[in-house]
């Protein structure tokens, strides 16, 4: 069975940093795809990133790009996301996801994804 937990979500003042991690169990995504969304109260989730094929290509929401990182432990069958200079548009519950090699369908859509997490709170005061 696979499960997908993030973890290190909280609350922090804006234009701090939170890393959040999400381990997967029982199958390895090291080169299919793994990516966070996030939904903000009253909206629809939205692509945040992705990480995805072997060689680690990486894609980011304009909204975020230059501020977060994604990276990958193959190792560990973990990803992260170093969130960088945050702000309170950025507060959101943050959920993992992840697909194997080989799955169709466009990384930025959450209907491209195979699993998710549970999701983690991140809230950014002002």
């Amino acid at each position: 069975q696979v499960q997908l937990v993030e973890s290190g979500g909280g609350l922090v003042q804006a234009g701090n940093s939170l890393r959040l991690s999400c381990g997967a169990s029982g199958r390895t995504f090291s080169s299919g795809a793994m990516g966070w969304f996030r939904q903000a109260p009253g909206k629809e989730r939205e692509f945040v990133t992705v990480i995805f094929g072997s060689g680690g290509i990486k894609y980011y929401a304009d909204s975020v790009k230059g501020r977060f990182t994604i990276s990958r432990d193959n190792a560990k069958n973990t990803v992260y996301l170093q969130m960088n200079s945050l702000k309170p548009e950025d507060t959101a519950v943050y959920y993992c996801a992840a697909r194997y090699q080989g799955r169709a369908g466009d990384l930025t859509r959450d209907g491209s994804y195979d699993y998710w997490g549970q999701g983690t709170q991140v809230t950014v005061s002002s």
